[in-house]
């Protein structure tokens, strides 16, 4: 079954945000169903929008807010990692608007500078459905993994959780198609994070982030210039800056969910570093600042950046 995309939020190809010596973009899969924001963050209700002005028109419509499933490209230390893969095309998902999808997201890697074929590292912040879909790709019958030169990444406990975890029709068949085809092709490795993270490329750490799931890490990019932290789903939308309570129906642990978000906010408040969230529909990136009691996003739309090396 191919399902049709949803309305496209195509990011052009050579713009990204410059850390200095780092950059990043962002590739576009599709933006979600109006649905999925009240499914998603059940608290973020109209009111609780009204309360930040500043999420209007980009983040959220007149009542709920809006999603999007997209990948991070960054190039450091002449290396090309991506940050999460998405859906994915043509995996069965129980998830209507996931199932069958068929989008060009292999062809805006690749005008993004990204082939395939070029990535180094695929860093996975944790092992849900919407972040490891184009792991693989289907060749005849069989998924293999879509970047054959990669080394996949992903936490020990993250891991570990889930193989101990006794998993439902719908989880194992995103293990069968998107996450053992990996595996068994010797290509995911394990990585051990401590509480002050582990850099896996040059200015490139992984961070804890737990409580969405027990093992997620957030990506902290150091630049020479600045600093950036791809938040993974410690941050799902803006909304959470004003209300770091309002939590996804789909954390394993809400209370430390929290912990983790607060911790993380308060790291980046009335600095220079961008935060960037992966579900979050474009301008995509900001800084934060503390206002009122709160957190809040002041945006910094992607600029033009050079083409990434060849």
């Amino acid at each position: 079954m191919s399902t049709t995309t949803p309305r496209q939020t195509t990011s052009p190809a050579r713009t990204g945000w410059s850390l200095g010596d780092i950059t990043l973009r962002r590739v576009d899969e599709i933006e979600l169903p109006r649905q999925t924001g009240p499914w998603l963050l059940p608290d973020a209700t109209k009111d609780v929008l009204d309360e930040a002005s500043w999420l209007r028109p980009d983040f959220a419509d007149a009542d709920v807010p809006r999603l999007a499933s997209h990948s991070f490209a960054v190039e450091a230390g002449g290396l090309r990692i991506i940050v999460d893969t998405g859906i994915g095309n043509a995996k069965p998902r129980a998830n209507p608007a996931w199932n069958g999808l068929d989008t060009d997201f292999p062809q805006r890697l690749a005008a993004a500078g990204f082939p395939p074929e070029s990535v180094d590292l695929v860093i996975t912040t944790h092992l849900h459905t919407d972040r490891v879909g184009w792991n693989t790709r289907l060749s005849g019958d069989d998924w293999v993994p879509t970047f054959p030169n990669a080394r996949y990444l992903t936490s020990r406990t993250e891991w570990d959780h889930w193989a101990a975890t006794d998993l439902d029709e719908a989880r194992r068949q995103m293990f069968r198609d998107s996450v053992t085809p990996v595996h068994e092709a010797g290509q995911y490795d394990l990585v051990d994070v401590p509480e002050q993270g582990h850099e896996v490329a040059p200015g490139v750490l992984l961070i804890p982030a737990p409580g969405h799931t027990p093992g997620q890490v957030a990506v902290e990019l150091r630049g020479n210039d600045r600093r950036a932290l791809i938040t993974g789903d410690s941050i799902h939308h803006p909304v959470q800056l004003s209300h770091p309570r309002v939590h996804s129906c789909v954390d394993i642990d809400p209370a430390q969910a929290i912990r983790t978000r607060v911790r993380l906010l308060d790291t980046l408040a009335d600095t220079d570093a961008l935060l960037l969230g992966t579900h979050f529909p474009q301008p995509t990136a900001g800084t934060v600042r503390r206002e009122n009691g709160r957190y809040r996003l002041l945006t910094e739309p992607a600029g033009e950046i050079p083409a990434a090396a060849a």
